[in-house]
């Protein structure tokens, strides 16, 4: 039997507020969170970090330097002194328990930033009882191998996970014409996406045979970061399940001019 994934239950491709849509608002903020429900996003993509005492924070960096008024590493700061930075100079950190809590009709992609934050991640999960509504992700394979041991079966619908690394990199060989049993394994075994960058500079990573394999393996493809209309438009016509951005309003027009933006639904 296939498995089922509340999270990728969604009429049509799926448009993502890449870090709430940092194009409009401080990223990773729940001003920038609240503007993209507002503009009728229900999908949220953010990251994730755990402070010293294991609190996790919807944050990019592993330091607060880029994009705060403080500096230091996360993992190496209480949570006391995290939550005085601002983003910008002007918007406090969210943690991941409140960005689930004020919205709990959206679903969240977070990507593992660190392996540090699987435990609290897990913990956070639990205590929210949001398994249904994220997706995980991350950059490291072994990262999401270890998060995937802690995630609980259900009977009916599974907790989403992504390709890892070196899951993509078989996909896209796949995509030449190579052959794989362990992505055929994966997505038999709880992973259900692959999210991929759009293109590698000039050139597409996400092609029409990219897709057309992953399907084949019962995986969907999300594309990130897509600022660009026109690359909108590409990724659109070739089947793409979903797009991850920071132009917000860019891509509900593009999605509304082909009829492809969801219908809103009032959040509880």
């Amino acid at each position: 039997m296939p498995r089922s994934y509340e999270f990728l239950d969604h009429p049509g491709p799926i448009p993502f507020a890449h870090r709430g849509g940092a194009a409009g608002r401080p990223e990773n903020s729940m001003a920038a969170f609240q503007r993209a429900v507002d503009l009728g996003y229900r999908y949220l993509e953010t990251d994730a970090h755990a402070t010293a005492d294991g609190t996790v924070v919807a944050f990019h960096d592993r330091t607060l330097d880029r994009v705060t008024d403080s500096t230091g590493a996360i993992a190496r700061l209480p949570y006391a002194q995290v939550a005085k930075a601002r983003i910008a100079g002007t918007e406090p950190i969210p943690r991941l328990d409140d960005l689930l809590g004020s919205f709990p009709g959206a679903r969240v992609n977070i990507d593992l930033k660190d392996a540090a934050v699987i435990g609290p991640l897990a913990r956070t999960l639990h205590r929210t009882r949001a398994w249904n509504r994220v997706c995980l992700t991350s950059f490291s394979t072994r990262r999401l191998a270890q998060m995937r041991a802690r995630l609980p079966l259900f009977t009916d619908h599974d907790v989403c996970t992504a390709l890892g690394p070196r899951g993509v990199m078989a996909l896209r060989a796949k995509s030449y014409g190579g052959t794989t049993d362990k992505l055929v394994r994966l997505a038999a075994t709880g992973v259900a996406c692959a999210q991929v960058p759009y293109g590698l500079g000039p050139l597409p990573f996400v092609t029409e045979s990219f897709i057309a394999r992953a399907h084949d393996l019962g995986l969907k493809v999300h594309a990130w970061t897509v600022n660009d209309p026109a690359e909108m438009d590409r990724l659109l016509d070739i089947g793409i399940d979903g797009i991850m951005t920071d132009e917000l309003v860019t891509l509900r027009h593009v999605m509304a001019a082909r009829s492809l933006w969801p219908r809103p639904t009032p959040l509880p």
